[in-house]
């Protein structure tokens, strides 16, 4: 049995190695640093729960009356601006115990797996 080693290869490519070698490097890393956009995505998610809260507080029907302190009270008509702020930190309360309650479950189920 006589072996051609003059053969010719077979090219497993998709692009039947047409591109250029600059084409090729487009997808090397560069050794540019990541931007880190966590400050904007949570600023966005800040000023939506605002203004979910802002809605909430217009579609609320009947008057609720807050009191933080002994001396510092507030009703859901009279003080629209402070009620919005006081629903919105409720929900940011809400938000941040379901995202760490998420995070500490994880790391319980990873520290009973290993």
């Amino acid at each position: 049995m006589d072996i051609d080693n003059d053969a010719k290869k077979v090219i497993w490519s998709l692009q039947n190695n047409v591109r250029s070698e600059e084409e090729r490097n487009v997808f090397k890393p560069t050794g540019k640093k990541i931007k880190s956009n966590n400050w904007k995505y949570i600023l966005i998610v800040l000023v939506g729960l605002l203004s979910i809260s802002y809605l909430m507080t217009q579609f609320q029907k009947k008057m609720v009356k807050v009191c933080l302190l002994e001396d510092f009270c507030f009703d859901s008509e009279n003080d629209k601006l402070i009620y919005t702020i006081y629903v919105f930190v409720t929900n940011v309360i809400l938000v941040f115990g379901v995202y760490f309650a998420y995070r500490v479950g994880k790391w319980l189920a990873n520290r009973m797996v290993k």
